[in-house]
């Protein structure tokens, strides 16, 4: 059976461009695979290396209908040109998820087989009606992206975590441990880093919270910021880290690397894994301790996971101020909890109390961030450590978001708080120029939203 009887009367139907298709989603499959392999058959891949991107485009359009013309298929405007765009996403993007990276609204993006794809949008889960070819087809997209990192997937080694050229974070796991078939989350990041106009339009922070993590940042401040998956750890990662001053010499250490700093003076550190006889592999603790010999003014890391919390805590403690984190908790009690535990996995033999000691020594300020059971993220709670007594590291709230209800629209509702305590550190910041004045952690005004 030839393609044209195999797709049907679809071309008949259509009589002027730009009128509704009625191509089934099986046969525009088809069709653009058809089309795709005699594009790749007729069209000079190496000459199209010194090809800018619009001329590209131009060249696989013009080749796309030429390609229908000769077989007599019959396509609208519309259509023609979304068949070309769509096989210059297979030869040069990647495939189906194109139209989704390009949308700025899409948050992440979840291919659950080649089948099944969901985006979250405004902090919802959403399925929609993209579909790989099959789990070739997804494992080819997968492979092209892990590849453009120097990263690699396979049975030997079935798990990956990769990064977009953009920044977006991406996780990939395939069979045997995905029993469905490849299984792809990309968890997006904005061109354009939030700042904190947005995040005060969009209710996750305060002026006087934004007032007191700028004069944190600018005051060499050591920080930590916790909280759950989705939170949005590293959005506010970037935030703090876009107050420090443009001369200072920055070192980040990330184990896919998405921070999206703005100052000139950035060196950006990334692990590598180990290779395929499993040699090579670069740990964040081994270039933790390498960035101790580049000169740093800051050592951000993207995320504390493992033994590396301990060079991190030495770092701190031994004239690295200002330096930044995140860490997965729930509460930032529990993140201290966590931290404690990481050390222990370095293989030193330390007491749990020198082990606080060293913790509340190097750490002043813990921020946590949560995303509530409405989509939204905010910040929930901003905490001093202020020492230890007996064996337990001390703390002391100065903001915070209480949570008092539910709307019927299905949103949060709360207000966001001061306690009234003016943090030890004040003084620290009016000797940087940035201190804040008491008064803004009046505890009778309240924020609601």
């Amino acid at each position: 059976m030839s393609l044209r009887e195999r797709l049907g009367s679809f071309g008949e139907a259509k009589k002027l461009a730009g009128t509704e298709s009625v191509l089934t989603k099986n046969s525009y499959s088809e069709l653009k695979k058809h089309i795709h392999s005699s594009v790749l058959e007729r069209i000079n891949l190496e000459r199209l290396r010194n090809y800018t991107q619009e001329q590209i485009k131009k060249e696989i359009n013009e080749l796309v209908g030429v390609i229908v013309e000769e077989q007599n298929i019959a396509l609208n405007q519309f259509e023609s040109k979304n068949l070309a765009q769509d096989i210059e996403n297979e030869m040069f993007g990647l495939g189906p998820l194109e139209p989704l990276l390009s949308d700025p609204t899409i948050s992440d993006i979840l291919v659950n087989g080649y089948k099944q794809v969901y985006i979250e949008r405004k902090g919802r889960l959403e399925l929609t009606n993209i579909e790989f070819q099959n789990n070739a087809h997804l494992m080819n997209i997968i492979e092209r992206i892990v590849s453009r990192v120097g990263r690699r997937i396979d049975e030997s080694s079935p798990m990956v975590d990769a990064r977009l050229a953009d920044g977006s974070r991406v996780n990939a796991i395939i069979p045997p441990l995905a029993i469905d078939g490849p299984v792809l989350s990309i968890r997006r990041f904005s061109v354009n880093p939030l700042m904190v106009k947005d995040l005060l339009r969009l209710g996750s922070i305060t002026n006087e919270m934004a007032a007191l993590i700028s004069a944190i940042s600018k005051a060499k401040i050591n920080t930590i910021i916790s909280g759950g998956t989705g939170s949005g750890k590293t959005t506010l990662l970037n935030l703090i880290s876009g107050f420090i001053p443009e001369f200072e010499r920055i070192v980040t250490i990330e184990d896919a690397a998405e921070l999206q700093m703005r100052q000139p003076h950035i060196v950006r550190l990334e692990t590598r894994p180990p290779n395929i006889e499993e040699r090579g592999e670069v740990t964040q603790r081994a270039l933790v301790r390498n960035a101790l010999r580049m000169r740093p003014d800051r050592i951000i890391l993207g995320e504390v996971r493992g033994a590396e919390a301990l060079d991190m805590l030495q770092a701190m403690n031994t004239g690295h101020e200002g330096s930044f984190a995140t860490i997965h908790a729930n509460t930032p009690r529990d993140a201290l909890a966590r931290m404690e535990n990481m050390v222990s996995m370095a293989g030193v033999s330390l007491s749990a109390q020198a082990v606080r000691q060293q913790i509340a020594s190097a750490i002043n300020v813990m921020i946590q961030v949560s995303r509530l059971t409405d989509g939204t993220r905010k910040v929930v709670s901003i905490q001093e450590i202020t020492g230890m007594e007996s064996d337990t590291i001390t703390m002391q709230e100065i903001f915070g978001f209480k949570q008092t209800g539910i709307n019927e629209d299905g949103k949060i509702r709360g207000h966001y708080y001061a306690t009234g305590l003016v943090p030890h550190f004040n003084s620290r910041l009016k000797a940087f120029g940035v201190g804040l004045p008491e008064s803004m952690f009046n505890p009778s005004v309240r924020y609601e939203v």
